[in-house]
This record gives structure tokens, sequence and C-alpha cells, in this order.
């Protein structure tokens, strides 16, 4: 059965703007090949983490939003957990409500410089 997944992850500050790209380029890859149809991605940037993990205090925050058969989530998360640039990670299954939240939140923010434009007289 199909379902909507959300997927969060750390990745290690050291990484470049282009081995950023890289590894998102692959777990993007790896659900395109194992079917997922991805919904929607967001780049969070460089954040402050709440405590140090491995010695580090921030890190790469990146969202991936995706529609896969449940089997999907383990082949991801064993590749998460194999990749030595991720510092943590985290994968939750979107309910109905979830995922009208999101779709809501990312119309809103289509629909928000539009209303922010000055009104010509």
């Amino acid at each position: 059965m199909v379902k909507q997944y959300e997927t969060v992850f750390i990745a290690t500050p050291v990484l470049s703007e282009e081995q950023m790209k890289e590894t998102v380029k692959k777990y993007t890859d790896l659900l395109k090949s194992k079917g997922a149809e991805i919904v929607y991605e967001n780049n969070w940037g460089m954040r402050k983490l709440a405590y140090p993990i491995r010695k580090k205090t921030t890190g790469f925050y990146y969202l991936i939003e995706f529609k896969a058969e449940g089997s999907v989530i383990n082949d991801l998360e064993v590749a998460y957990k194999r990749d030595e640039r991720l510092l943590r990670f985290l994968t939750v299954s979107l309910d109905k409500h979830a995922v009208a939240y999101n779709e809501k939140k990312r119309n809103a923010k289509k629909e928000a410089p539009a209303a922010e434009a000055p009104a010509e007289a």
C-alpha cells in the first residue's frame, strides 16, 4: 500500500555545497529507483543543533516528502545508517491530516509573495 512519508536528515557541517547536493541527490535517486514519488523537497540549510552530535554543534538539514511502499523505508534507513556524512535522520508516516496540513502550508507560501506586492493605483 502506498503511503506518504516525510524524512529529515542532518548532514555534517564540514560538507561543501557540492557535497551536500550530491548527498541529497543520492537519497532522492534511491527513492526514485525504489518506485517512490517525490512530493516535496526543502533545504532548511545550516542550523544550530540542540546538543553536540559527534562533536559538531551545527548541521545541514534537508527534508524530503514522498509517496512509497512501506518496504522502501527500510532500504532508505539502512542507506542512512551506512552514510558517515549523516549525523541524524528521522522518517515518519503522514496521516491524512498531516498531508492536508503540509499542502496547505506549501500553498500559503506560494501565495504569500503575491499578497505582499503593493497594489497599483
